[in-house]
């Protein structure tokens, strides 16, 4: 195997991570350039770039318009539950983002500030984070229709001057009233923002009060000037982006300016392989870091065109959505979650939708947000013909641990692997006394102290609870809270969360390698598997199945005989001490709304615990009606 560009990089980003990220942030436009790289002088908050300034809306926007960029796209909004589309050259995106600026200001937003922005997929839901940080204020983005008392923790927590909110969302079969949930929330909060900016949607309009102004009559208003860009420190916070926490009180994880666009402008080309110009589509929601990271600022600080999707991959109209898009815009990168590749393959399993399309600009799919089960690889790669690539990261990361830098080299892809670890992070497994495993052992996952740029440097005001939560399992360590192996090749595989290990009769089995073998029967669209408390065995393992569409599996014998040739599939490919005895096949597995599976949750429930269920599940029916099957023995 041949990767000798990206191991000599990834040797250089550890033996001296001060001078590889200063040679990174020449990628940005200082205001001040920085001196210092790494600031190591108050372990374990580690600091990038200390004594540079920025601004990180300059670095997305104006430095493109002055260096000719002008009239290139910068942003397609695509909306097909509304069914339009608007297109934004980076001149006009920096206009309408220096307007809204100057209205912010205006409502008395200054430097250091807090914006919440409660906003579905619109295009001024990234004008409203770029005029934020144009400020050098601080935005936190609440997935637009979550519930007011989540929404009410978050502005509790944050404590914002102003909130910018929608008047509604658009689902494919209802529309979801924003103003009325945001209104509850700040009943619920003991912080009341000074101010609320509302976009009225021709769907639902809102009820307004003195609180709350205009968007449109804002944005015409004569006397408001636009805003200039604001200096502020690299360290100073550019955003806290909230994570549900064990506690039930969320984690605000901490964005700084500097290290962030360092991170973010080197990511593109190296990582996704992505030059100015070219358009790269992340399939995401701008409430999820995802949606942060690279629907909004990276493509932005790389020069190229990013796209706004308000829809799903399926039901606006059919499966051949995403390939729609990807036709009309001419994008080279699609990058989404495993889940909605898989909700395509559900619908469409011959890809007869993606016939109707031409592709041919798309280079590669990118995947994230949750485990890529070899079958959606697989599936993925046959139909499309181009390489499919995971990557893993996380909320607190910002960017990915662990993928196949294309544009550094461009490594052989193993089925169920990340590839390997990105230059600046180094990744180790480690058993429960903190010591390496030999490769191929499992054992949890950490990065090994100080983590690179645009990672978190610590959680909105409270710094025990980042210690706490991250850094007190190993001295010296990061953990992610994720399980697997590296292989003899370096290649990272993530099997799941800790908490997602089954211990059989002794045995640690991951719930990965199981739900693997079951993807890979043909009528399985995608499964979940738990582990439930026995009184002989400690766990045993119980597998959910969704089938695809003309899966064939009609009637109880049909049912029965798929239950028994999976336990046979588990049994041959991960081994008799699996155990697997329990197959339900089920309409559809409880879900977030980034399309993580909430397995956690089903477990409490079949083993009888009182349940947490995350504020970010996408159609709590879902859970409803597999109560009944959880909780039968």
């Amino acid at each position: 195997m041949s990767n000798g560009a990206y191991r000599a990089l990834h040797d250089r980003s550890s033996a001296d991570p001060a001078g590889f990220w200063a040679e990174a942030a020449q990628g940005v436009d200082w205001i001040r350039p920085p001196k210092t790289g790494l600031d190591d002088s108050r372990p374990p908050f580690y600091r990038w770039f200390s004594d540079g300034t920025l601004n990180t809306c300059y670095n997305a926007l104006d430095r493109h318009v002055i260096a000719g960029r002008a009239d290139q796209a910068a942003l397609h909004y695509e909306s097909p539950v509304t069914g339009t589309s608007r297109s934004y050259t980076y001149a006009e995106l920096l206009e309408k983002v220096a307007k809204f600026a100057g209205v912010l200001r205006t409502l008395g937003v200054e430097k250091g500030d807090r914006v919440v922005i409660y906003m579905p997929m619109v295009p001024e839901a990234v004008i409203a984070m770029l005029a934020t940080a144009r400020l050098g204020a601080i935005h936190s983005v609440v997935f637009g229709g979550f519930a007011p008392a989540e929404l009410a923790a978050r502005i509790e927590d944050a404590v914002p001057k102003v909130v910018v909110a929608a008047s509604c969302g658009i689902e494919p079969s209802r529309t979801v009233p924003y103003k009325p949930f945001l209104d509850q929330a700040i009943d619920r909060s003991s912080h009341k923002p000074e101010r609320c900016v509302i976009l009225q949607r021709e769907q639902v309009t809102a009820e307004m009060t003195e609180r709350d102004v205009d968007w449109v009559e804002m944005m015409k208003s004569d006397a408001i000037q636009p805003a200039e860009c604001v200096e502020v420190a690299a360290t100073d916070p550019l955003y806290v982006l909230y994570t549900s926490g064990t506690t039930g009180k969320p984690k605000g994880i901490v964005r700084d300016n500097g290290g962030h666009a360092v991170a973010l402008t080197w990511s593109m080309p190296n990582l996704y392989g992505i030059r100015p110009g070219e358009v790269f589509w992340t399939a995401s929601d701008v409430g999820w870091v995802v949606g942060h990271s690279y629907i909004v600022y990276a493509p932005l600080l790389a020069g190229a065109t990013t796209i706004v999707y308000e829809g799903k991959p399926v039901g606006t109209p059919d499966a051949g959505a995403f390939w729609r898009v990807v036709e009309k815009y001419e994008v080279v990168s699609l990058f989404t979650a495993p889940t909605a590749i898989r909700a395509i393959k559900k619908e469409d399993p011959n890809a007869e939708e993606l016939k109707k399309y031409d592709v041919s600009s798309l280079r590669r799919l990118f995947l994230a947000g949750e485990r890529l089960d070899p079958e959606t690889y697989k599936w993925a790669s046959e139909v499309l013909g181009i390489p499919v690539i995971d990557n893993w990261w996380q909320t607190e990361t910002g960017w990915p641990i662990a993928t196949n830098p294309v544009g550094i080299e461009e490594l052989p892809i193993k089925p169920g692997s990340p590839t390997v670890p990105t230059p600046g992070y180094d990744v180790q497994v480690l058993d429960e006394q903190g010591q390496q495993v030999p490769p191929g052992a499992e054992g949890s996952i950490a990065i090994k102290l100080p983590m690179p740029p645009g990672t978190l440097p610590t959680l909105w005001n409270d710094d025990d609870r980042y210690v706490s939560s991250y850094l007190s399992a190993y001295d010296g360590y990061y953990l992610t809270g994720d399980g697997g192996y590296i292989d003899e090749d370096g290649y990272v595989y993530v099997m799941g969360r800790t908490d997602d290990v089954l211990n059989v009769a002794g045995h640690r089995l991951s719930t990965g390698s199981i739900e693997a073998a079951i993807a890979g029967h043909p009528a399985v669209a995608e499964c979940a598997v738990i582990g439930v408390a026995d009184q002989m065995k400690g766990q045993i393992p119980r597998a959910f199945v969704v089938l695809k569409s003309g899966s064939g599996i009609e009637t109880e014998e049909d049912t029965e005989r798929l239950g028994k040739e999976l336990v046979q599939r588990v049994r041959d490919e991960v081994g008799a001490v699996a155990a697997l005895k329990l197959v339900d096949v089920v309409v559809a597995l409880p879900k977030t709304r980034s399309g993580k599976i909430l397995r956690k949750t089903m477990r409490q429930i079949a083993d009888g615990q009182e349940a947490m269920v995350p504020s970010t599940i996408e159609d709590p029916s879902v859970l409803d009606t597999l109560r009944p099957v959880l909780r039968k023995d």
